[in-house]
C-alpha cells in the first residue's frame, strides 16, 4: 500500500480492537480502495425484476463506475461499462427503460443490448482501412452471477467464484431474499430505488448494517412514536435470541431465532397486511420446519451492499463518491403474489421508516455524518477509534454458519471483521494473496 507509506493492516489492529480515522478521510486511501476493492470484489448491480424483458435497462454503479444492467434480445442478462469506447459519453442516460440499442450522443456511435458496435458515424468513408468493430464493443463485466433474483458482477477474471467469494454467508443471503413464506415464488421490487447523497465515508454506512447493536439507542425517539426498529404498528418486540455473525470474507449479519411455537404480529396497524404475513409464517413453518424460526435480520455482504430481510426487505447500497459523499440507493422488495392492498401498505410504511425521508434512516444518517466530520481534524486523527467490545468473544453456533457471538453479549467482531478483509484487500496484489489473507484470524 503507497499511502501513509506503509500496511493497511497497520491500521486496522484487530488485536486491540482500534481503526486509524485515516480509513474515513484519507484522499490517497480512497483512490486505492477503487482500484484495489471496488474493481476486484463482486458487487450488487440490481435485482432481475428490474430488467424483465428483451431490451429492458437499468442504469446501477459499481464503485465510482456507471453501468447498465440490460437483458439482450434473446434474453440475457449482461452489465456493461456504461461509456462509449469513442470518447468516453455515457451510451445511457436514462435511470430505466426500454430500448434495442444504446446510442452515444457525442459521435453517433450505437450499441446493441448484447454490447456489440452496431452502428459507427460515417464508417465507410472515415476509416481506412476499416476497423474491426467486433473489438470496440461496450465493456462487460468479467464475471456476473443471479442469485435469489440479486444481481451481482465483477471487474476481476481472476475473482473466486461468487459462491466462493460469499462462503458461509451464502446462508444469509439464501434466507434473506427467499420469499416470506418459504416457498418458490419470487420477490420483486416495490416502486424504485431511492437515491440521496450524504457526507459521510461509505464505510461507515457499511459497518452499522453488518451488525452494529450498540447504535440501537439512536432510534429511541423513533420507537416513541410507533415506528421504529423496535416497537410500533409496524414491527414487533424481537423475540428469542438474537446471533450476531462474522464470516472471513468480511461479511456479517445479525440473525433472529424465533420461536416457531409463537403467532407473529407483524404490521399491526393493517389488519389486512397482519393477516397476511401470519398466513405466510404458517405456511412458512409448515414447509420448513424449524428452520423458519432462522431469520437474517440485518447484514452487510462485503464491500457495500447492505439488507434488511426481515420485514421490511430492503438492500441500501452505499456508492462511493469521496472520502466525505456516498451516494446511498435503497430499494425495497415484496413477494410477487402478495395482495395489492399489503404492498400499498408496505410502501407507506417503508417511506416513513427508512431512505431519505424515513426517519429511522435520519437517526442513522446524523451519526455516519458527524463521524466522517470527526475523523478530519489534525489533532482528532492522532486517536484511533474503539472496536473492543466482545473482542474474545464468538464460536461455531449449531443454528448459522460463521462466527456466532450471541446476545446478551455485545460485540463488534463484525465492524471489526469488515475493517480487517479491508486491510486484506488493500494489501493484497492478487487473489492468491487475498484467499490467503481470508484463512487468517
Amino acid at each position: 500500500m503507497k499511502s501513509l507509506g506503509g500496511s493497511a493492516h497497520a491500521l486496522v489492529d484487530m488485536q486491540l480492537g482500534e481503526i486509524s480515522r485515516e480509513l474515513f478521510v484519507n484522499q490517497d486511501l480512497y483512490r486505492e480502495e477503487q482500484e484495489r476493492i471496488f474493481a476486484r470484489a463482486w458487487l450488487y448491480v440490481g435485482h432481475e425484476s428490474q430488467v424483465k424483458a428483451p431490451g429492458d435497462f437499468f442504469t446501477s454503479k459499481m464503485g465510482e463506475e456507471s453501468v447498465i444492467l440490460t437483458r439482450d434480445r434473446a434474453g440475457k442478462l449482461h452489465v456493461f461499462l456504461n461509456t462509449c469506447r469513442h470518447r468516453g459519453m455515457k451510451v445511457c442516460r436514462y435511470d430505466q427503460g426500454n430500448t434495442k440499442n444504446f446510442i452515444c450522443p457525442y459521435h453517433g456511435w450505437s450499441f446493441a443490448t448484447d454490447g456489440k458496435l452496431v452502428g459507427v458515424n460515417d464508417y465507410q468513408a472515415a476509416y481506412q482501412p476499416p476497423f474491426d468493430r467486433d473489438q470496440w464493443g461496450l465493456v462487460e463485466v468479467a464475471q456476473l452471477k443471479v442469485f435469489r433474483g440479486t444481481v451481482w458482477a465483477t471487474w476481476d477474471p481472476q475473482a473466486p467464484s461468487f459462491e466462493d467469494y460469499m462462503g458461509e454467508a451464502m446462508f444469509a443471503l439464501d434466507k434473506g431474499f427467499a420469499p416470506w413464506d418459504g416457498g418458490d415464488g419470487q420477490t420483486e421490487l416495490l416502486g424504485v430505488p431511492q437515491k440521496w447523497i450524504i457526507p459521510s465515508n461509505w464505510k461507515f454506512v457499511a459497518e452499522n448494517f453488518s451488525c452494529d447493536v450498540l447504535h440501537t439507542v439512536s432510534h429511541r425517539s423513533v420507537d416513541m412514536v410507533g415506528i421504529g426498529p423496535s416497537v410500533g404498528e409496524g414491527r414487533r418486540d424481537p423475540m428469542g435470541r438474537q446471533l450476531v455473525t462474522s464470516y472471513p470474507g468480511g461479511h456479517g449479519c445479525l440473525y433472529g431465532i424465533w420461536p416457531t411455537e409463537t403467532p407473529r404480529q407483524d404490521y399491526a396497524g393493517s389488519a389486512e397486511t397482519a393477516a397476511y404475513f401470519q398466513d405466510c409464517w404458517q405456511r412458512r413453518i409448515k414447509r420448513m420446519g424449524k428452520q423458519a424460526g432462522i431469520i437474517p435480520v440485518v447484514g452487510t455482504m462485503f464491500p457495500n451492499m447492505s439488507f434488511h430481510a426481515q420485514q421490511p426487505r430492503t438492500i441500501l447500497v452505499a456508492h462511493p463518491r469521496g472520502p466525505l459523499e456516498t451516494e446511498l440507493w435503497r430499494v425495497y422488495f415484496v413477494d410477487k403474489d402478495a395482495p395489492l392492498a399489503v404492498k400499498r401498505y408496505l410502501r407507506s410504511y417503508y417511506l416513513r421508516y427508512s431512505g431519505p425521508a424515513g426517519m429511522t434512516e435520519q437517526d442513522d444518517m446524523e451519526n455516519w455524518n458527524y463521524a466522517s466530520a470527526a475523523s478530519l481534524g489534525t489533532v482528532s486523527r492522532r486517536y484511533p477509534y474503539h472496536y473492543k467490545a466482545g473482542l474474545r468473544a464468538g464460536g461455531a453456533s449449531d443454528d448459522v454458519p460463521g462466527r456466532v457471538t450471541e446476545n446478551p453479549v455485545t460485540t463488534e467482531q463484525n465492524p471489526r471483521g469488515l475493517y480487517k478483509r479491508w486491510a486484506d484487500y488493500m494489501d493484497a496484489p492478487d487473489w492468491t494473496a487475498l484467499c490467503a489473507a481470508q484463512e487468517q484470524p
